[in-house]
């Protein structure tokens, strides 16, 4: 082998050793940016609480033209629509970190500002599935509303009501919600004990509705259409549920009704992992029926880690990891995040993750979830953060319209079609700092263009942050007390 060969294989080396070790951030802060963001999210009437100042109250009538209270929950990305399925997403995951990662969350200051950003979406979620096989899903008109560049406080878009029930099944959206408030009810038994159980026995008639009334959700699309079908969201709902409940109603469901497989994905579509990885835990603390869905969880992180023979997503030069253009830092966010909680298990139970003739640690599976992390905040080829308000050169023009918009400007006499002209179609800077929004990230070159027009690379969605907050807690964690 030449010298030259030698070099480049000790500098590859080097470098992965430099991206896992050596690299660190202010972790608490980006933390703390990350949920700020999700409240500049907020639909309704703002608490006086409320961090982002140039956010206001919005949509104030949702629901009122199907007679019910729709007031509240989140608008999911630079638009001015609300969508139960990536909204109950949102929830999920957020609780997710708040169960697993409470003690760190608690240490870094924040776990109360979680609690409401959760409880934000649950008082929704329980204002949308009053009635038996009935849940709306969705408030605002797509189409028309991508036709106007309005911020939420002042849009002129029709807040149309978008609703299923036993002759329109949405199983997906159903069993998604499921989840949301059955995750939220762990995290709210400790501090609020009736409102945890409310939101557990909402859980189980939506579920019902769910299992009963089976039909693919296609309301949303094409924003958000279900690819992966529906078993995988009645396997996360069960899930959830069996450990928010210990019914063994739900563990029989996941080891005898309940459809899985091996997937490299886990995203506001595709649940499999997230339920893998959720159920090992129940493995390892002693429920050996579950043994399957460990060993898929493991399977799961073989077809994803860089170090494994097995790997299949693709990774740019710079080492993010990258599905599709289009927001593709959700995976990076959902992939960090299952990596990490997947790494603390591996450290609870001394065991590790065989894939072939390679074996992968806790340290393996933390040191790439915290380069891939690390790679938003700044470590990468361009040297530049991908969290607005964070970090080295962030983001200046997110894709978003409230952020686009300057709280003074006169709306009044705006139409949609100036609406463009005058916030969109320009060069200027937002004038509203979208404080810790993680923006869709680079393309498959490492490529990023901060540019308001250029939506795959600029759009934030209340997912990518909602899976950051796990792991920065634990990184931010780590970093306090000396251990990265």
């Amino acid at each position: 082998m030449t010298k030259s060969c030698y070099l480049s294989i000790f500098l590859a080396l080097f470098s992965s050793f430099w991206l896992c070790v050596n690299s660190h951030f202010d972790y608490k802060d980006a933390l703390t940016k990350s949920i700020i963001f999700l409240e500049a999210q907020r639909s309704g009437k703002l608490p006086p609480d409320h961090r982002p100042p140039w956010r206001g109250d919005s949509a104030l009538d949702d629901g009122k033209e199907a007679g019910v209270d729709l007031v509240g929950g989140y608008y999911d990305a630079g638009d001015n629509v609300k969508y139960g399925f990536p909204m109950a997403f949102t929830v999920t995951t957020m609780a997710w970190a708040a169960y697993f990662y409470e003690h760190e969350i608690k240490d870094a200051g924040e776990l109360n500002n979680l609690l409401a950003g959760i409880r934000w979406g649950t008082d929704y979620f329980l204002k949308a599935s009053v009635q038996q096989n009935r849940l709306f899903v969705q408030v605002g008109d797509p189409k028309m509303d991508h036709q106007c560049w309005m911020k939420p406080e002042c849009m002129k878009t029709p807040r149309t009501v978008l609703e299923i029930n036993q002759n329109r099944p949405g199983t997906e959206v159903a069993a998604e919600t499921a989840a949301a408030l059955a995750a939220s009810s762990i995290v709210f038994r400790k501090v609020d004990h009736a409102y945890a159980e409310t939101l557990v026995s909402r859980a189980k008639m939506l579920f019902q509705f769910a299992e009963e009334h089976q039909g693919t959700f296609d309301g949303a699309c094409p924003f958000y259409c279900s690819h992966s079908g529906y078993n995988d969201e009645l396997l996360w709902g069960a899930s959830w549920l069996y450990i928010a409940t210990k019914d063994p109603l739900y563990l029989q469901y996941v080891n005898e009704e309940s459809t899985s497989a091996v997937v490299n994905e886990f995203s506001w579509d595709l649940k499999y992992a997230g339920a893998q990885v959720l159920l090992s835990q129940l493995y390892w603390e002693g429920q050996k029926e579950l043994h399957t869905f460990q060993q898929q969880a493991d399977g799961y992180i073989c077809a994803v880690h860089p170090d494994s023979p097995y790997r299949q997503p693709f990774m740019t030069p710079g080492g993010l990891i990258h599905f599709r253009d289009g927001a593709n830092s959700q995976y990076v966010t959902s992939t960090a995040f299952l990596f990490s909680v997947y790494s603390d298990l591996l450290a609870r139970h001394n065991v590790q993750v065989i894939c072939g003739e390679k074996t992968l640690t806790h340290t393996d599976l933390m040191c790439f979830a915290k380069q891939e992390m690390n790679y938003l905040l700044g470590h990468n080829p361009a040297r530049r953060s991908i969290m607005v308000g964070f970090g080295h050169n962030p983001p200046l023009h997110a894709h978003h319209r409230g952020a686009s918009i300057p709280v003074t400007a006169k709306t009044e006499e705006v139409t949609c079609g100036m609406s463009f002209a005058l916030w969109f179609n320009t060069d200027a800077p937002n004038p509203n700092e979208l404080t810790g929004a993680i923006l869709g990230g680079p393309d498959r070159a490492d490529v990023f263009i901060d540019s308001r027009m250029n939506s795959s690379y600029t759009e934030p969605c209340t997912y990518i942050n909602s899976l950051a907050i796990g792991v920065l807690a634990k990184l931010a964690h780590k970093a306090k007390h000396h251990e990265l």
